[in-house]
């Protein structure tokens, strides 16, 4: 078995310096949101780094996300897309995504930016009742994690063959594997991943980036 490096926090501190070339707006939503309750709930850098890698390495111009939050993980992509790149994006929080929208704004961005504002299912429901099947290139789930396997099967449709599907937080701080976290939100990740790992419609695998990132690619 290959070595794996153990990454603390001064190891993960260097690696962003070296690694991560962020945007000075990405920088200063990132700060505003470090002093939020929730800052837990906003994608890393070098996860935001790693999306804008894979966004530009598929050539991705179709981009549905599913958690918006203070909007940072959609600005890193939003920044990485061609001018003719768009985004979809579904929250239910207005209070959080006014915090989004200005940064969005400030980095010029807003223009690629169709935020829906509601519960995600029933945006997803509308996209497909719209005749968005297979349009989109690459999807991002970071919502509540007990709608995983929901949302999960919407964007399998949504998405085009070949195209991406990455959802955060699936390693869940190792909770996946403490027999006595009963907690919801960890037997939907538990779940979620042991489907995954079966399901014959992907090419799968599970990114220990951050709090845990699979991605899932369509097959034909």
């Amino acid at each position: 078995m290959s070595k794996f490096t153990r990454i603390d926090d001064r190891l993960h501190d260097y690696l962003v310096s070296v690694a991560v070339r962020e945007h000075a707006v990405l920088a200063r939503l990132r700060a505003e949101t470090a002093k939020l309750p929730q800052a837990g709930m906003q994608i890393s850098p070098d996860q935001a780094a790693f999306m804008q890698f894979l966004v530009r390495a598929i050539g991705v111009k179709n981009y549905l996300e599913i958690g918006v939050f203070t909007g940072y993980s959609t600005l890193a992509v939003a920044l990485a897309l061609g001018e003719d790149g768009r985004i979809t994006a579904l929250d239910r929080s207005a209070e959080w995504t006014a915090i989004a929208k200005r940064y969005w704004a400030e980095a010029g961005m807003a223009g690629k930016i169709d935020l829906r504002l509601a519960p995600a299912a029933e945006t997803l429901d509308a996209l497909l009742a719209e005749g968005r099947a297979g349009t989109f290139d690459f999807a991002f789930i970071d919502a509540d994690k007990e709608n995983y396997e929901l949302y999960f099967e919407r964007c399998l449709a949504l998405v085009r063959a070949g195209g991406v599907i990455a959802v955060d937080n699936t390693l869940w701080s190792g909770a996946v594997i403490d027999a006595n976290d009963t907690d919801a939100d960890t037997e939907a990740i538990r779940v979620f991943n042991r489907r995954r790992h079966g399901d014959a419609r992907i090419d799968l695998c599970l990114v220990p980036i951050a709090d845990g990132l699979t991605l899932a690619r369509k097959r034909a």
